[in-house]
């Protein structure tokens, strides 16, 4: 035996376990399913049914399951503090896991089973909780956001009815309330946003530094710190990169040659809300990103591509400071580009 591996199938109201092991010559046997509640109570019994089939303590043992919405995270939360290894797998790479197995059928039995074998046969990350600060700071900004949607959506409706053939006067005064009522939440959510920021002195201090970037504000950087849970969880600027979805992909086959874009395979709120700031940093010419926005732009002409690029640096440079602990200084930003370039040019 090599390894045991439990996949969990979780809804909002239970869970269907699979209880799996691998052995050396890579076959995957199921051992024992159950399905238990998805409360404290099904947590118990699901603890104690992973410690009655895990025979053998010696084996290393993992427990798979999906981020489906926020059902997944109290279970998670219960069974990482019990010592256990969790993962949780995005519910895209999952399907296409199970796709690649052949299964014709569909049911939460079939896809806990496809997740232990997962577990079993790959080795995944490992998954942490993410702190109660940067969780409930994660909450402000995600519900800034959705007001923000809503408010857009209103408008764009208002605007309709405003220029239809007949307006209706008691649809326009809704609408206007529905509109007036939204942005007083959005002046509270960014009163608390800061308030929530100022209870932790040393978070607080780090925001100051990189908000000294003209375009960058407290609201686009708590979004960026709430995503990320402050960084904690990445060792380098390029495993950021790749959360954010900005890495680049390349599409060549032989002699095909296709696009080379960002994957966009990541945190998409992290995007969103990066591209303001980099139209802001552009317009208000500050020199790392005005530089590089020229320079990329006189090579393939497309703005929009360019303002992408100056996302990405926003982000990592808003990591490297945030982590440093150092004050954005746009002098030092420069030098430290110039280096970069010397350095590669001599790599190459």
């Amino acid at each position: 035996m090599l390894k045991y591996s439990v996949g969990l199938d979780i809804s909002s109201k239970k869970i269907d376990c699979c209880f799996s092991s691998i052995d050396m010559g890579q076959k995957v046997t199921v051992q024992s399913t159950v399905t238990v509640c998805n409360n404290p109570t099904g947590f118990n019994l699901l603890a104690d049914w992973i410690a009655k089939n895990h025979r053998q303590k010696d084996i290393a043992l993992v427990i798979c399951m999906e981020a489906t919405g926020v059902y997944y995270e109290s279970c998670a939360l219960f069974l990482f503090e019990k010592g256990c290894k969790v993962s949780v797998i995005l519910p895209n790479k999952a399907k296409k896991y199970l796709q690649a197995l052949g299964l014709k059928s569909k049911n939460d039995s079939i896809d806990a089973k496809g997740l232990a074998q997962m577990g079993a046969e790959q080795n995944l990350k490992l998954w942490e909780p993410m702190g109660k600060y940067f969780y409930e700071l994660r909450q402000f900004t995600r519900q800034y956001q959705n007001i923000q949607k809503q408010i857009t959506v209103y408008r764009n409706q208002l605007h309709s009815l405003k220029n239809s053939m007949y307006i209706n006067k008691a649809i326009v005064k809704q609408l206007e309330q529905v509109i007036k009522l939204f942005t007083k939440q959005l002046k509270e959510l960014e009163e608390q946003i800061k308030n929530h920021l100022e209870s932790n002195p040393e978070v607080m201090q780090k925001t100051e530094n990189i908000c000294k970037i003209k375009g960058v504000g407290i609201l686009s950087l708590a979004t960026v710190l709430a995503e990320t849970n402050g960084f904690s969880l990445f060792e380098s600027s390029r495993q950021l990169v790749s959360f954010a979805g900005y890495d680049v992909v390349e599409n060549q086959s032989g002699k095909r040659v296709g696009k080379t874009k960002i994957s966009k395979k990541g945190n998409s709120r992290i995007r969103r809300i990066l591209f303001m700031p980099a139209f802001t940093v552009v317009r208000c010419k500050e020199a790392p990103f005005l530089n590089l926005y020229t320079r990329t732009f006189s090579n393939h002409g497309i703005k929009m591509k360019s303002y992408v690029a100056v996302q990405k640096k926003l982000l990592v440079i808003i990591y490297s400071l945030y982590k440093n602990n150092q004050p954005y200084d746009p002098k030092r930003q420069n030098i430290q580009e110039k280096e970069q370039v010397l350095a590669s040019l001599l790599a190459s």
